[in-house]
């Protein structure tokens, strides 16, 4: 073998890998530094054995083979290279000596030693075991301790509730009542058994064998809370109890749920059940201010618990379930869907459903069962004397809006301690009181004429136009006589009242352009002036404002027809302007100013003016611009006092701030004003609604020296009548209507008016505007006169062409900004014309078409066609029930 191929000697002392070291780390004319001088943790690591094998020749220590042996060697040391030792151990700089002592081991071992990367923050089975058994250990801890701490609560010691203090606007108590608690405690042989099952069936019907605590129901309301939402109610009747029982600490926390759950657990396991069932039914709320079996039972039916039937049984079983919805006497001061009929209904499903459930568990007969298949005849819901008369639906409207306006609920108002200080003005509300009782007892005679008379209520509002603060209501008779409050819900139509809001859409939004499309004609509109003329004919044919005549879905057309089926303005066109229009009533002109603004504009205004749109009817047909909606008295009263106010809406509202005994200020109210209309519209419709009350169908309204503004309102049917009007300072709403609203009847009825009061009709200029008029004459008195603002000319003058030149209606008298001195129009019986012509924003329409002959109501009369047999004089498949438009809210029947 050659000498260049021959394998070279090998170095001494430590290989070819210290020979590469050894002449990596030397230059010319040095030498290489000795093992471990350099003090570089590499040069330290040594053998982990002190035999002679490990050693190298010359009997120095031989170091590891390789790199990847040192690193293994450097990861058994605990992951880190040990720093030289000096007692000369393997890390020492000699390479010799003992090794290092290990780690001390942990109590934890976490993060874990000896693992790397995520196993060493994985923990071992025996850190998991150890932390789930502390875990159980403190939980049985802390529920040892808590089930230590609490005690089984004593019904007779619960539930001591304070009185709420009602304030006038002027500070003084108007009256203290709603927070008193209304209990006797009975013993459990007082209460009927079929009450006690009645309960069990329908709340908790293992009550009798559970152990009192439903662990599903407590995960709910915990992760209810957790959520931020509802706590729901207790699941057992035992929870229910001490629920009840807890009254005085009704907090929604997370400790007062602990601490109920451990009440509960406690009662169950140390209170015999029909300690239990007696503790619940004396404790629980049954609505009407009664708490427990035995006041339940006086409130509703006048008689002792234990006389109560299966059928009342069941009837109060329900009432537990939430009064508010389910005592027939309803609750629309809380709730406008809380009506009699909705409750009664309710209550009636409820009340069979727990018979017979009674019935499938064995706790009643099915022949015992059938006799109770009706609700049970109850009572009156007020026999406090203290809220008779006002103050009753006064007291309610100002809990209603509490309820609905800020964070005290019904059942914080019942537990009492609030000073509650109303914007009601006591002067003002027995004015008002006053007004109505004088006009009902002139001339409304039930006992003279019962066919006509019976039945005939009213209800009416004061509002402050600069702020909505609710001066004076009328709500009825008596509140602890008539349940529901006129003023706030009553789903009678306001008919012509509702004109004002069409004639405000019209200056603020304008007419569409008929030779438009439907997308293009919503951005091509014209300001109409109430100069503008439309046709005043009676059984007027009904357009779209693209002058193709309107149909419903069955292709009838609308022929609508005004007051004693007449037509307004000169013959034989029949034009009149809109000021005139709406001083007089005239229907048809309206309806169709109406379609050719667009319905949707004006729903638009009637909201932002004020209304709700749950009392608004449907804006898919003509009617709906002649006051096919129901908003109540309050309602209207605020919408109209935002033309009085120059196009400035405030919501209404009764409280102004209220106080508790031991929290101080919990609430004060603040105005939310908005621009509803501008300055010009506003005053421009006030302008147009003076003229109403100066020489129009609304003079009855007139007050000496002041400036009115109104509008009379008479429905289909002539079942109800109204005048809403204001000055600069008050806007005031009455209603009239004739409503067989017996507790026990299935729906409220709105009868005719015909010959009520001995008045052939009755008309919103009649006996409402005389009411009006009465109380505003006692409740400005002292009061300046004060003038509305000057309207600015608005708009563009629109007119109709007509067939043929006339000379009847020139624009010379229409250009004056005011109506001709003559107090009335010419109203005639139109004649059927071959002719029928529309103009490009009004129609003459010279026959009668395909229609049939409808009279219609006084002042919102309509008549569908396009036959004779499908002619009616009612709402021309408008049908709407009775629903109610309430201040806070309304539904439409």
């Amino acid at each position: 073998m050659s000498e260049h191929r021959r394998k070279p000697p090998q170095p001494q002392g430590g290989g070819r890998a210290a020979a590469r070291r050894g002449q990596s780390g030397s230059s010319p004319g040095r030498r290489a530094a000795p093992r471990g001088a350099t003090g570089s943790p590499a040069d330290s690591y040594g053998s982990s054995s002190y035999g002679p094998e490990s050693r190298g020749a010359g009997g120095e220590e031989r170091p590891y083979a390789s790199r990847a042996e040192a690193r293994r060697a450097a990861q058994r040391n605990g992951g880190r290279r040990r720093p030289p030792d000096p007692r000369g151990g393997p890390g020492g700089p000699n390479g010799r000596g003992r090794p290092a002592p290990p780690d001390r081991k942990r109590f934890i071992d976490y993060p874990r030693a000896g693992k790397y990367g995520y196993r060493r923050w994985l923990p071992s089975w025996k850190l998991v075991t150890g932390l789930f058994i502390g875990f159980l250990g403190s939980l049985v801890a802390v529920a040892g301790i808590g089930y230590a701490m609490v005690s089984v609560p004593n019904v007779a010691q619960t539930a001591k509730a304070q009185n709420n203090v009602f304030y006038w606007s002027d500070g003084s108590v108007m009256v203290a009542t709603g927070g008193e608690i209304n209990r006797q405690i009975v013993n459990y042989d007082q209460i009927p058994k079929e009450m006690r099952y009645a309960v069990i069936s329908q709340e908790n019907k293992t009550f009798e064998t559970d152990s009192g605590v439903d662990p599903n129901g407590i995960a709910r309301a915990l992760f209810n809370m957790a959520r931020g939402g509802q706590t729901q109610g207790g699941s057992t009747i035992t929870q229910q109890y001490v629920k009840n029982a807890m009254l005085n600490d009704q907090s929604q926390t997370i400790s007062r749920k602990f601490k109920e759950i451990f009440v509960a657990i406690k009662v169950g396991a140390t209170v015999p059940k029909d300690e239990i069932m007696a503790g619940y039914l004396n404790s629980a709320y049954f609505g009407r201010g009664a708490y427990g079996i035995q006041a339940a039972a006086r409130a509703y039916f006048n008689k002792e618990a234990k006389d109560l039937n299966p059928g009342e049984c069941a009837f109060l079983a329900a009432m537990i379930k939430g009064a508010t919805y389910y005592d027939p006497a309803g609750a629309t001061s809380l709730d406008p869907a809380a009506t009699p009929q909705a409750n009664s209904k309710r209550a009636l499903l409820q009340m069979q459903d727990t018979l017979n459930k009674m019935v499938q568990y064995g706790h009643l007969s099915a022949s015992e069962r059938a006799k109770y298949t009706t609700l049970p005849k109850v009572q009156s819901p007020r026999s406090n004397s203290r809220l008779s008369g006002q103050v009753g639906y006064l007291v309610d409207l100002a809990k209603a809006y509490l309820v609905n306006n800020t964070k005290i609920t019904a059942d914080d108002l019942q537990k009492g301690g609030f000073q509650i200080y109303t914007t009601f003005d006591k002067k003002k509300v027995g004015e008002l009181e006053a007004a109505v009782k004088k006009v009902q007892k002139a001339n409304i005679k039930p006992n003279l004429r019962p066919q006509t008379d019976k039945f005939v209520q009213f209800g009416g509002a004061s509002v402050d136009p600069s702020s909505g603060a609710i001066k004076a209501i009328y709500g009825g008779e008596d509140a602890t006589k008539h349940f529901t409050n006129n003023a706030d819900s009553t789903g009678a139509q306001v008919g012509s009242t509702f004109k004002p809001f069409v004639l405000a859409a019209a200056m603020k939004w304008g007419v569409r352009d008929p030779s438009l499309g439907p997308v293009q004609a919503q951005d091509q509109r014209t300001l109409v002036s109430p100069k503008s003329l439309y046709s005043g004919k009676n059984k007027l044919k009904i357009k779209n404002y693209d002058r193709t005549v309107w149909t419903d879905e069955k292709n009838r057309e609308w022929l609508q027809t005004n007051d004693g089926d007449e037509s307004v303005g000169d013959p034989p066109n029949y034009m009149i302007d809109l000021r005139e229009a709406m001083q007089f009533s005239v229907n048809s002109a309206y309806v169709q100013l109406g379609m050719d603004v667009g319905l949707d504009k004006v729903k638009e205004v009637a909201l932002d003016s004020g209304l709700l749109e749950g009392s608004l009817a449907s804006s898919n047909f003509p009617s709906f611009s002649i006051g096919t909606s129901d908003p109540s008295a309050i309602r209207m009263a605020g919408a109209y006092a935002t033309f009085a106010a120059s196009g400035k809406q405030n919501d209404p509202f009764s409280v102004t701030l209220v106080k508790k005994n031991t929290e101080g200020v919990v609430y004060t109210h603040k105005s939310h004003t908005k621009d509803a209309l501008t300055p010009e519209v506003a005053d421009n419709v006030t302008d147009v609604l003076k003229t109403v009350v100066d020489k129009g169908t609304g003079t009855n309204a007139q007050l000496p020296g002041r400036e009115v503004a109104g509008k009379t309102g008479t429905t289909d049917g002539n079942k109800s009548a109204w005048f809403v009007g204001y000055t600069p300072q008050l806007s005031t709403a009455i209603s009239m209507f004739r409503l067989d609203d017996n507790e026990n009847s299935k729906a409220r009825t709105f009868l005719e008016m015909y010959g009520t009061g001995g008045q052939k009709k009755i008309h919103g200029a009649s006996f409402p505007s005389e009411i009006w008029h009465d109380y505003m004459l006692q409740a400005l008195e002292g009061q300046p006169a004060v003038d509305f603002p000057a309207p600015k000319p608005i708009g563009v003058v629109l007119n109709a062409p007509t067939p043929t030149p006339t000379p009847s209606v020139t624009q010379s008298q229409k250009a004056s900004p005011t109506p001709s001195p003559t107090p009335s129009r010419t109203r005639t019986s139109p004649s059927p014309s071959p002719s029928d012509t529309c103009g490009f924003f009004g129609c003459s329409d010279g026959g009668n078409g395909n229609g049939g002959n409808g009279n219609g109501g006084t002042d919102g009369g309509i008549t569908p066609s396009p036959s004779p047999s499908l002619s009616t004089g009612g709402n021309g498949g408008n049908t709407r029930g009775n629903g109610n438009g309430g201040f806070f809210g309304g539904s439409a029947g």
